[in-house]
């Protein structure tokens, strides 16, 4: 596939041999050849060059429930997308094999192509997932482009650490996204994880503002964000945002170059408890045997109920004709989106 060119940049000022990426906080400054802390946008004559455009690292078709998205359509297939690169750098990566490094094989598709792979699948929705997709952005663009026009939704699961330009262009052609927020620390994103916390709770508050279905994260990752100052924060500003913003909390497990402990056994039931009413879903994820039920906020009965990825949903109802869905005990509408 032929290198594209890339957007979200400005000529350096002092040099116009060097351009200033424009994307997310690095703002990389580039000479010809050379790459940015993503490994996937390359500084060019005048301009960003996007040798990984296209550069596919995987596809697959995951519940839904998998990214993991809750709140919308339940219960649901999503065709899955993943690329290479990542603007972050963080030790504990679960998917560094394709974040952390792109000399791997992988499949040139663009994007008419991709979404009528997405569209012959048989599902709904198409996730931009598995790595950082926004390093990959002026792909996603015209990919989300195409796939508003098949009927497809838009799924992006992200670190959400980019610029507040390039982020409202991407929001508005995104219908759900679950993002990263991996520490309240700024100073564990800046010198631990290589971000920007300012960034990506600009770009959450931008996704709420914008009415994008969003869902959070955060991996709860021994000796990094595992202590009581780090998790009230995170629950204060997902709480002032929005109480009803779905919260996953995720168990770590030793990966890449971070080599503590797991995260210890009932550590999230405990974070859990600490909300204490302020956020109305918090779920717990990557622990085997879990259990997590969505409950109507009115009368209290089981909407969804959860083991792993198989769900039932014993009490919840969808209207066909205005796309909600409704408590079918009560009638209460439930915080769950088409």
């Amino acid at each position: 596939m032929k290198t594209a060119e890339g957007r979200f940049f400005s000529i350096a000022a002092d040099r116009e041999s060097l351009v200033n990426c424009e994307l997310c906080p690095h703002r990389c400054v580039l000479k010809p050849g050379s790459f940015g802390q993503c490994r996937v946008r390359q500084g060019a004559d005048g301009g960003i060059a996007l040798p990984f455009y296209g550069s596919i690292s995987s596809i697959s078709i995951d519940p839904i429930e998998k990214k993991p998205l809750y709140h919308f359509r339940p219960g649901s297939s999503i065709f899955s997308v993943g690329f290479l690169g990542c603007n972050l750098h963080c030790p504990f990566c679960q998917n560094w094999e394709i974040s952390q490094q792109t000399d791997m094989a992988f499949r040139s598709i663009g994007p008419a192509e991709l979404i009528r792979l997405a569209a012959d699948s048989g599902t709904r929705a198409i996730a931009y997932t598995y790595s950082e997709p926004l390093v990959h952005i002026e792909y996603l663009l015209e990919a989300m482009t195409e796939a508003k026009k098949q009927g497809l939704a838009n799924v992006l699961v992200s670190n959400g650490c980019i610029l507040e330009a390039p982020a409202r262009e991407i929001l508005a052609l995104t219908d759900a996204a679950n993002i990263d927020l991996k520490s309240f620390s700024a100073q564990t994103y800046s010198q631990k994880l290589g971000g920007d916390l300012s960034a990506v709770c600009r770009f959450l508050e931008l996704a709420h503002e914008m009415a994008v279905h969003l869902e959070v994260t955060t991996l709860i990752v021994t000796g990094l964000n595992d202590n009581k100052g780090e998790i009230e924060g995170i629950i204060e500003f997902l709480s002032t945002l929005s109480p009803d913003i779905p919260w996953h909390l995720s168990a770590y497990h030793p990966a890449y170059k971070w080599r503590e402990a797991a995260t210890k056994p009932g550590l999230l039931q405990e974070i859990k408890a600490m909300v204490r009413g302020r956020l109305s879903y918090v779920y717990v994820g990557n622990i085997w045997g879990e259990e997590n039920v969505t409950s109507c906020t009115h009368c209290g009965k089981a909407l969804v109920e959860r083991q792993g990825y198989v769900i039932s949903k014993p009490n919840l109802e969808f209207n066909e004709t205005t796309h909600t869905y409704f408590c079918a005990h009560c009638g209460e509408p439930a915080h769950i989106y088409y």
